[in-house]
Parts: structure tokens; C-alpha cells; sequence
């Protein structure tokens, strides 16, 4: 029985027009990045992401710098094109909540980021979530299941197979297999395709978060 379900933001829950990773690769061009690849670090913390693709440490005054001009520049960007829920999906979350689930989102952005993201989606209301975690809230991003912990931990869920994780890059898939969640769903509103996600090795691979109400649903008549 799956008590919690775990969902990322962008790309997953959200369609933010893939201004992020547009950003996250003009941000480390212009801080000295020669031909920065973002797609390993998609789903990654922005921090790691952006001390990687600089060569530097995470606590290097250069990665910090190039964090704040990400933060800046994706904010903006979300001002002049505001991201949406995709489609199906606000019914998906309350159709999950209906049920007695708790449902937590996840995020390789911190706190400046991820509040007015989802005040823009208008998800900032009371009853909509029953947890966010922040990549900075945690000692390390994903690959590593610290945010499924956390947000475990925060509503209580201890036993991971009552979790079902979803999101739409690979590191989603593998901190969700690392966390040993019961369920552990790839879908395809993100920036990569359906063969990469299932070399992954998730336990289904959807359309999107849209189609796990009715996942959940056939498994439980089973």
C-alpha cells in the first residue's frame, strides 16, 4: 500500500518551458564553463550542478557566485514566462490526497526558487501538499535518496516500499531506487526520453504524474 507519494517539480509536476536548464548552462558558460553539458545534471542540486560544470568545489566562492546569478536569472525568467502545472496533474494530487495519501514534492532548487514557483502555480495553499523539500534542506542531492528520506521523516512514513517516487530525469529514478521506494516511476513530460529513462531501471515508465492515480488504482485491484 502506498502511503506517500514523492513527486519532482520541474519537468515532472511542473512545465516551466525548460527555462532551467537553458539557464543553468548560460549561467556556467558565462562563469567560465567551456561548452557546459547539462543533461548529466538534470534533476541534480543547482549547487553541485553548477560547482561540476565550473570544475570547482561547492563551497568555492566562484560556485556560490554562479548560484546567485542562476537564482536571478531563472526567477526572471519565470516572471516573464510563468510556469504551469501540467496538464492533469492538479487532479492527479488531489485525487491522491483523496485517498488518504500524502503527497510530498522534491526540488534540485532552494527555497528562492522553489516558493514562488509554486505561488505561481498556485500551489502555495493550504491542503494542496502535505511536504516541499529543498535540495538545500539535505546534505546531498539526488542521485542520493535524502530528499525521499526527508520528506518521509516529515510525514512520518518509515517503511520506503509504502513510497512511491516519480520524476522525469534519470538521478529521479536512481535516488528513488536508492531510497528503496516501492514504486518507482519515470515519465516523459521532462527534457529525456523514454530509452534513457528505462536504463534506469525504474518500475514503470508513464506518459506523466497524470497516469498515477490509475497506476495506483489497477495495482491495488491486483
Amino acid at each position: 500500500m502506498i502511503e506517500l507519494a514523492v513527486l519532482d517539480i520541474a519537468g515532472t509536476t511542473v512545465d516551466e518551458g525548460g527555462a532551467v536548464y537553458r539557464v543553468l548552462g548560460a549561467v556556467a558558460g558565462a562563469h567560465g564553463a567551456e561548452h557546459p553539458d547539462v543533461r548529466p545534471w538534470m534533476g541534480a542540486d543547482k549547487r553541485e550542478a553548477l560547482a561540476a560544470l565550473l570544475g570547482v568545489a561547492r563551497d568555492d566562492p566562484r560556485a556560490a557566485a554562479a548560484h546567485t546569478a542562476f537564482v536571478s536569472e531563472l526567477v526572471a525568467a519565470y516572471t516573464a514566462d510563468p510556469p504551469k502545472p501540467l496538464p492533469g496533474v492538479p487532479e492527479a494530487l488531489a485525487a491522491l490526497r483523496a485517498t488518504g495519501m500524502r503527497v510530498a514534492l522534491t526540488t534540485g532548487f532552494d527555497r528562492q526558487v522553489t516558493e514562488p514557483l509554486l505561488a505561481a502555480v498556485g500551489w502555495d495553499v493550504p491542503g494542496t501538499l502535505d511536504a516541499v523539500v529543498c535540495a538545500d534542506e539535505v546534505a546531498s542531492g539526488r542521485p542520493a535518496p535524502d530528499m525521499i528520506r526527508e520528506a518521509m521523516a516529515r510525514l512520518g512514513v518509515t517503511d520506503p516500499a509504502h513510497v512511491l517516487v516519480a520524476g522525469d530525469t534519470v538521478l529521479d529514478v536512481r535516488a528513488g531506487l536508492a531510497a528503496g521506494a516501492g514504486l518507482v516511476v519515470a515519465v516523459l513530460t521532462g527534457a529525456q526520453e523514454a530509452p534513457e529513462l528505462r536504463a534506469a531501471g525504474p518500475t514503470r515508465v508513464l506518459s506523466g504524474v497524470a497516469e498515477v492515480p490509475a497506476l495506483l488504482d489497477a495495482a491495488a485491484h491486483r
